[in-house]
Order: C-alpha cells, then sequence, then structure tokens
C-alpha cells in the first residue's frame, strides 16, 4: 500500500545558518518537503504473534544471514499484547521484499534480569553484531519491571553474550554509534532509575551512558568502559506507554550529542558527547514545544537536520539543531482512531542507505514502512 501525503508544513520559521563541523553553512531544503510517497512494506508479526515494533536498523554490512541495506526492526510486546515482553527481531529484504524472523531472543537470560523485552535501542556493528536492549517486564507493566540490560547476537540471530553493568538499567532509546571496527563507541539512554508508578510525578534520575567496547576478531563486543555523560532527564511509569524518558539520540560530526527529552518536550544538546569524561546534566536547550509531541525517536538527515517522531500525534518533526527553528512537520500516521489522529503509534526512525528517505515503524497496525520523494 503507497499513501500519498502533502507535506502539511507548519512553519516556525525561516532555518537559520548552521555550523557543522566548524564550517558555516547554509542547511539543505527542508528534507520533509521533498517526501510524499508513504509505503507499507511489511508486518512486524512473527508466526509467535509478538507485535508493538519499537527499533528500526539499517544493516551497514553483509553479515550471516543479514544483506546489506536491511532493515531490523524489534517487538516490544508479546502475543499477549503486554509490555515489555517482546523477544522477536524481524528483518526486512528491501531487494527481494522479502521478510523473515532473524532471531527470537531467550525469555530468560540470566545476565539479563527480569526477561526480556526488546526496547528501540538497537544497532548493528560493520563487525556484524547486533546489540539490542532488553527493559522487561512479566505482566506489562513497571511493577514488575526488570532493570534489564544490552544482548549481544551474531548475525546469525544467536544469542552471544550480554553487556551489563550498574550504569545499565532500563536501556530505552534509539541509539548513536560511532563503529571502527575493532572498537566501537555507543550512546544509549537509560530511564530505569528510580521510575516511580504510573500516575506519579517524572522522577529525574534517568541518564545518557556512553559505552565504549573492543570487538575482538571472531569474538562478542566486550564493555571497556562506561561513563554517564547526561543525567538528570525526566522519567516516569506510564500505564498506557509503559515509560516515559529520553529516547532519540543522534550525534552530529562536531560530537555533539542531540537527546530527545520525552518529558521535557524538548530537545537538548550535549557538548563534546565522544571525550567528555563527566556528565553535562541535561545538556543545553536547542528547542521545545510548537510541533514537538512528546519527542520519540530520532535521525540526523545528511543536510544536518533533525527528524523526530511525536508519541502524542502521529507527526514526524524537522528541526535545525543550530537555530532551533522548526522547520516543518509532516503526518505520517493519520489514524483517527487515536485522538489526536496516530498517537501513540511512532517509535523508531531510520534513514534510508541513500539518505534521502526514512524508514518508520506504525504501532497501530504493526508494519514497516518507508517515507520516499
Amino acid at each position: 500500500m503507497t499513501r500519498r501525503y502533502g507535506s502539511r508544513p507548519a512553519w516556525a520559521g525561516l532555518a537559520l545558518c548552521a555550523t557543522l563541523l566548524g564550517a558555516a553553512a547554509p542547511l539543505n531544503a527542508p528534507f520533509l518537503a521533498a517526501l510524499h510517497r508513504h509505503t507499507l512494506l511489511t508486518s512486524s508479526i512473527p508466526t509467535g504473534g509478538d507485535e508493538n515494533p519499537y527499533s528500526v536498523v539499517v544493516a551497514p554490512v553483509t553479515s550471516g544471514t543479514v544483506r546489506k541495506g536491511d532493515v531490523l526492526f524489534d517487538n516490544f510486546n508479546d502475543r499477549r499484547n503486554l509490555q515489555g515482553t517482546g523477544t522477536t527481531i524481524m528483518q526486512y529484504d528491501p531487494t527481494t521484499r522479502a521478510t523473515r524472523l532473524f532471531a527470537t531472543v531467550p525469555p530468560h537470560l540470566p545476565a539479563c534480569p527480569g526477561g526480556i523485552g526488546l526496547t528501540a535501542a538497537m544497532t548493528m556493528l560493520t563487525s556484524g553484531w547486533v546489540i539490542v536492549g532488553s527493559m522487561p517486564s512479566t505482566d506489562g507493566t513497571t511493577k514488575t519491571r526488570g532493570r534489564g540490560c544490552l544482548i549481544v547476537l551474531d548475525s546469525q540471530g544467536k544469542v552471544a553474550g550480554t553487556i551489563s553493568d550498574p550504569r545499565i538499567d532500563g536501556p530505552w532509546g534509539n541509539m548513536a554509534v560511532i563503529d571502527h571496527g575493532d572498537r566501537a563507541v555507543l550512546f544509549v539512554s537509560n530511564i530505569g532509575f528510580d521510575l516511580g508508578a504510573p500516575g506519579q510525578p517524572p522522577r529525574h534520575r534517568a541518564t545518557i551512558l556512553r559505552l565504549d567496547l573492543a570487538v575482538p576478531a571472531g569474538k562478542p563486543p566486550e564493555l571497556r568502559s562506561a561513563t554517564v555523560i547526561g543525567s538528570g532527564f525526566g522519567a516516569q511509569a506510564s500505564a498506557d506507554a509503559f515509560a516515559v524518558g529520553p529516547t532519540g539520540l543522534a550525534l552530529a560530526p562536531d560530537g555533539t550529542l542531540y537527546v530527545s527529552d520525552a518529558v521535557g518536550n524538548r530537545i537538548v544538546a550535549i557538548k563534546d558527547a565522544v571525550a567528555r569524561t563527566g556528565s553535562a546534566g541535561t545538556g543545553g536547550e536547542v528547542t521545545s514545544g510548537g510541533l514537538l509531541k512528546r519527542p520519540l525517536a530520532m535521525v540526523l538527515t545528511p543536510g544536518g537536520s533533525l527528524l523526530v517522531t511525536n508519541a502524542l500525534n502521529g507527526q514526524v518533526v524537522e528541526v535545525d539543531p543550530h537555530s532551533g527553528t522548526q522547520r516543518g512537520a509532516q503526518w505520517i500516521d493519520s489514524d483517527a482512531a487515536q485522538t489526536p489522529p496516530g498517537s501513540g503509534d511512532l517509535f523508531g526512525i531510520a534513514l534510508t542507505p541513500d539518505g534521502t528517505g526514512f524508514y518508520y515503524v506504525e504501532d497501530d497496525t504493526n508494519v514497516l514502512m518507508v517515507a520516499r520523494p
């Protein structure tokens, strides 16, 4: 199915000049304005019935059963639709249009406390290893939430190990990654610290963690160091959304890490994210309110804009991170069964390999979509 939309921009102002890698240059024309085709690619539901797709990752290499350019996406819920119980990762091949089950993670791993509930924190390294976060529950609520961990799978979809650390608790949002082959740096949000119960005010203990990994030849990645580079973010348990906290992470070429602060309804910037040795707190505010409606997953476009999905409507918002200008928004899920349309439906987002469009998932229909010019 292909849906055609107008861009429906709600301009927040004229984009200003951007500075990237220290050189002043204007941003390209708004990225979203060129996108008019939204195509349904495949279902996220495997034979076992898992649902509620969260992450979206485009494979950087061909390895094992994965071809370069394949799309990996996981499920947070099981067949009973209980949150924090999904164990499956799906794989879509854009060339053949074939969909297969890439992996089923065992529901109990000794090094991953509380069971398995796969989150939006997922990546594939150029060495072929897939790393995915787990923030589990046994009954679909945060009352039985486990601490979770990061799970390492080989490129055949088999669990090869886990990464646990006292600073990892509820690894949640989409990862930003620096990949050097034999070593890698992961940035991941952790929202499980003192989460509270549904209905309680947000607690401000969520963190942004930088993980430095060694990737020995033929062996799973090993954690070398973990550094909290952001702290004090709001997070809270939710009866509807399981949990709300910092979700989107996007790393700019100059080393600035942009974070979507869902509770604060804003995007912030953490400077020197790659090299800093301590926390920047919640960083500096880039933009807030306006078109943002509880911002979630986020990605940086080739032209330097940020694209961020909304949790409280079916829009994706484009932001100039240098000026804070909200350049526009586009409805990518207008399902009127939710109020506002598309509310609670959008999670992961990833650029297509050619950089002209993006993949995303819709929770209401459990599908993988692509937006293209």
